[in-house]
C-alpha cells in the first residue's frame, strides 16, 4: 500500500498530511476534488476560511496562546499539480491516487510526478494546525490554485484577501536555501493553419517516435542542456529530406514549463526508399545518443511501421514550414547573470506541438529575472513564428520577484537557520516563477522568504523528495515562526 511508504516518518503529522494530499487528484485547472477535501479537513479542525471566486483558499490559524499580538504571518503554497507520466504507465490524474514508494532515503510516485511539487508545502502549513509543538502568532495559510500552467491563482488574487504583510512560500526545492528573487514568464504561441493533399500510392506509413529523455522543469532544469524531444523531432525529419518522405500529424510535449521528454510523427515514406530511410534514420538516431550521451543517455529515436494509414497528409509548403520552424526556434539558455554567479538569467523553452482543430499549435515559454529581457526573447520567438508564417500570440506572462537583501525576514530566517544547524543558509535567486511576486503586487510592502526540502526531477515521472530534508525544513520553519514571535 502507498500509505505504507510514510510509515515511520517523522514529523509524523506533516507526512500523514501530505500522504492525504497524494490520495486526492488536483491537475491544475482542475483543483475542485483538493478544495473540497481542504474544506472538509478545516471544517473538522474548527478553523475559519475563506475561498475566492477563483478557487484560492486562506485559512485563517489562531495565535498560540500568549502570541496574539504577534505579527501575521502569511504560510503560502498551491494546491495544483503537473501531471505527468511514464508512456507504458497506465494511471488517470483526474481520479487516481498517487502510488507513493520509499526507497533509498528518498519518496517517489510510481511510474508518475508526485506531486511534492507543492504538495509538502501545504502539508506543512496544514500541520501546523494541529501540531502541539508549534509556537507561532496568527497565520494565514494561502492555498493557491492553477500555479503550474500560468500561475493565474496567484494572479487573481483580490486586493486585501491577504492580510499579512510577512510571507513564507514554502515552495523552493532546496535544503539549506532560501530564495530571495525568482524570474518573471511569459508563454508565446505560434498557430499556423494546416492544408492537407492526398496521398499517392506506394507510400509507406511509419510512426517516428523520439523517447527516454528526462525531461523536467523548463526552468529550474534548463541549464542542464538536457535534450528537448520536439527539437531533436524536428531534425530527425529534417535527416530524411532526401527520402521523400510526407507527414499527417506531429504531437510532442505536454506543458510549458516542462522540457518535452517525448515526440511523435505519422509519416509517410515512398516505397522505394524504405530500406535507405529506416537505415539513416538508425545513424541519426546514434549521432543523437553520442550527442547527449553525458546529460540524456537514455534518449532514443525509432521508426516503425505504423497501422494507421490515413489518405491525407500536409503539403510539402506546410511541412517544410513546420520542419524549419522547430530548427529554428531556440530552446535554452539565452543568457547567465552578471550578479549572482550559476544563475540563468534568460531562457526559452520549446515545449508543445500539439494539432487543434485546422492548426498546428507550437507552445513556447520564456523565463527571465530582466522584464525588458523576457519581452525581447519572446519577440524574437515570435519573429520566427512570423517569418514562417504562423499567427503568433503572446500572454500576459507574470511579475518577477526583485530581491532585497536588506529583508528584516531574511535577517531572522538567517539566525534560526544558523541555531538550529550551525552553518550559514545559502541566499539565492531561482530561474523558475515563484508566486512571491504577484502577492508582492497584490499586497504590496509584504516581506518574503522562500524554502523547502529537497525535491529533484519535479514536472516529471522522476520527482523525488529527499526524507531526512523534510525533517530539516519543518524544524526551519517552526524555529523562523517561533522566532517572530519572540
Amino acid at each position: 500500500m502507498a500509505q505504507n511508504a510514510i510509515t515511520g516518518l517523522e514529523p509524523k503529522i506533516l507526512w500523514e498530511r501530505f500522504y492525504e494530499i497524494t490520495q486526492v487528484p488536483r491537475p491544475s485547472k482542475k483543483e475542485g476534488k483538493i478544495l473540497n477535501h481542504l474544506t472538509k479537513l478545516l471544517k473538522d479542525l474548527n478553523i475559519e476560511f475563506d475561498q475566492d471566486k477563483v478557487g484560492n483558499m486562506i485559512a485563517k490559524v489562531p495565535a498560540t496562546k500568549g502570541k496574539e499580538n504577534s505579527p501575521v504571518i502569511v504560510i503560502q503554497g498551491h494546491v495544483d499539480m503537473v501531471c505527468e507520466k511514464n508512456k507504458e504507465k497506465v494511471f488517470d490524474f483526474e481520479n487516481d491516487p498517487i502510488e507513493l514508494v520509499r526507497s533509498d532515503g528518498w519518496i517517489k510516485a510510481n511510474g508518475t510526478t508526485l506531486g511534492s511539487d507543492n504538495g509538502i508545502g501545504v502539508a506543512a502549513g496544514l500541520a501546523l494546525i494541529t501540531d502541539p509543538d508549534a509556537v507561532h502568532g496568527p497565520l494565514e495559510l494561502l492555498m493557491t490554485v492553477d500555479e503550474e500552467t500560468g500561475l493565474t491563482g496567484a494572479n487573481n488574487l483580490q486586493p486585501g484577501f491577504v492580510k499579512g504583510k510577512i510571507l513564507l512560500n514554502l515552495d523552493s526545492e532546496e535544503d539549506g536555501a532560501f530564495y530571495v528573487g525568482c524570474s518573471g514568464g511569459v508563454d508565446t504561441l505560434g498557430f499556423l493553419k494546416l492544408e492537407f493533399t492526398k496521398i499517392p500510392a506506394g507510400y509507406t506509413s511509419y510512426n517516428l517516435h523520439v523517447t527516454g529523455l528526462k525531461g523536467g522543469h523548463s526552468g529550474l532544469d534548463i541549464l542542464q542542456g538536457r535534450g528537448n524531444a520536439i527539437k531533436i523531432l524536428g531534425r530527425a525529419l529534417k535527416s530524411l529530406d532526401q527520402f521523400g518522405f510526407m507527414i499527417n500529424n506531429l504531437d510532442g510535449g505536454s506543458l510549458r514549463n516542462a522540457i518535452p521528454r517525448e515526440a511523435e510523427a505519422l509519416i509517410f515514406i515512398k516505397n522505394e526508399n524504405n530500406t535507405e530511410a529506416e537505415k539513416s534514420l538508425k545513424k541519426f538516431s546514434d549521432e543523437i545518443l553520442a550527442e547527449y550521451k553525458t546529460v540524456d543517455g537514455g534518449v532514443k529515436v525509432e521508426l516503425s511501421k505504423s497501422e494507421d494509414s490515413p489518405d491525407s497528409a500536409l503539403t510539402n509548403e506546410i511541412k517544410d514550414k513546420i520542419i524549419n520552424t522547430l530548427l529554428a526556434i531556440p530552446h535554452g539558455v539565452i543568457a547567465m547573470s552578471a550578479d549572482i554567479p550559476g544563475l540563468v538569467e534568460t531562457s526559452t523553452n520549446l515545449a508543445t506541438i500539439k494539432k487543434e482543430d485546422s492548426n498546428l499549435v507550437i507552445g513556447t515559454s520564456q523565463r527571465s529575472s530582466i522584464t525588458s529581457a523576457k519581452i525581447y526573447i519572446a519577440e524574437s520567438v515570435a519573429s520566427i513564428f512570423k517569418l514562417a508564417g504562423f499567427k503568433a500570440e503572446r500572454t500576459d506572462g507574470y511579475p518577477g520577484w526583485k530581491p532585497n537583501m536588506q529583508s528584516n525576514l531574511l535577517k531572522i530566517s538567517k539566525e534560526v537557520f544558523k541555531d538550529l544547524f550551525n552553518k550559514e543558509p545559502e541566499i539565492k535567486a531561482i530561474h523558475a516563477g515563484l508566486e512571491c511576486g504577484i502577492i508582492e503586487s497584490k499586497n504590496p510592502g509584504t516581506d518574503m522568504i522562500s524554502f523547502g526540502p529537497t525535491i529533484m526531477g519535479a514536472h516529471s515521472p522522476d520527482e523525488k523528495i529527499n526524507i531526512e530534508t523534510v525533517e530539516k525544513f519543518y524544524k526551519l520553519l517552526k524555529g523562523i515562526l517561533k522566532k517572530i514571535t519572540n
